[in-house]
């Protein structure tokens, strides 16, 4: 198959072309590099089957195809507010990019007959009020925060996916991916499990939000890549909203002593005095839906998922 990838520079979008070239198809990559990276993709270009367009999709008037395919991972996903790369660096480009830039690729995607992925995120349950969260709770995020700018992009982008599927008959599903990380992280993104590990392979102290009872759940970043591609692969999927996550819950604190523990790291962890605001508290995927429409569930442990990223940011 020929397939499209939006955001294809970027951490989860370079591992997704890669694993699709493994799969034997071809790989329209698409990216402005605005929050990516040209390494990322730098392997892939010596690939017949891989070609790459430098294009922004919130423009009108991309032409690529025909394609089959067409995952939408094209956006800013980080909330680090002191990262260039974020979407609170980003607000307008991140808020475009999952509205107008969705909106022209779901027109594409109709030109062309193809099947389309929409990704989603966890933060379209803002700091919930239900633990773990399944795709049927409607969430409890702000309209007017610091985060409003990703999540409700996100929000609506669905809405806009919703509305192809509904009313112009396009087969497009939506994932919504939890806290996903693994090499090709960028290196100014500095998430929490970059961030955590930087610090301790210098030594130096970790710096946690808040008082670290704060929970994630961290999927690796080839078990999400294999969830999207069984959604986009289930035939009966048109219309399906799928979370694509792992349901291993543990605090802040948790995996900062973790990360700590595995770099082998004198570092001390450090408590700021309040979270950032709407920070949620609570972050699990519920995957039942997943286990059973897709048979999919993360295989790498966090043990070993953390190592590799642990090699990885030192070879930095």
């Amino acid at each position: 198959m020929k397939i499209l990838v939006t955001g294809g520079a970027g951490f989860i979008g370079s591992h997704l072309c890669e694993a699709l070239l493994s799969l034997g198809h071809s790989v329209i990559c698409v990216d402005n590099f605005s929050s990516s990276l040209k390494s990322n993709i730098s392997r892939l270009i010596k690939n017949s089957q891989f070609s790459f367009v430098e294009y922004d999709v919130t423009v009108p008037g991309l032409e690529v195809g025909p394609f089959e395919r067409l995952y939408h991972l094209a956006s800013p996903a980080s909330p680090n507010h002191h990262s260039p790369i974020s979407y609170h660096a980003l607000a307008l480009e991140t808020m475009l990019v999952n509205t107008q830039g969705t909106l022209n690729l779901l027109r594409l995607a109709q030109k062309n007959k193809a099947r389309f992925l929409f990704s989603s995120t966890s933060e379209v349950y803002g700091d919930p009020l239900v633990n773990p969260q399944p795709e049927t709770y409607l969430g409890n995020a702000s309209t007017t925060g610091p985060r409003s700018v990703y999540d409700e992009a996100k929000r609506f982008g669905e809405t806009l996916i919703s509305y192809f599927v509904r009313d112009h008959n396009l087969d497009a599903r939506i994932a919504r991916i939890f806290n996903t990380y693994g090499p090709q992280m960028h290196p100014q993104d500095m998430r929490m499990v970059e961030s955590f590990i930087v610090s301790a392979l210098k030594n130096e102290p970790i710096n946690i939000f808040g008082d670290g009872l704060q929970t994630r759940s961290l999927c690796y970043v080839t078990d999400t890549v294999d969830g999207l591609i069984k959604l986009m692969e289930l035939d009966d999927g048109k219309g399906k909203v799928v979370n694509i996550g792992s349901e291993e819950e543990k605090t802040v604190n948790d995996f900062a002593e973790m990360i700590k523990k595995l770099c082998n790291s004198t570092s001390e962890l450090s408590h700021t005095e309040t979270l950032p605001q709407d920070d949620p508290k609570k972050r699990r995927a519920d995957i039942s839906l997943a286990r059973k429409l897709l048979n999919w569930e993360p295989k790498v442990t966090l043990d070993v998922g953390l190592k590799q990223t642990i090699e990885y940011i030192r070879t930095l």
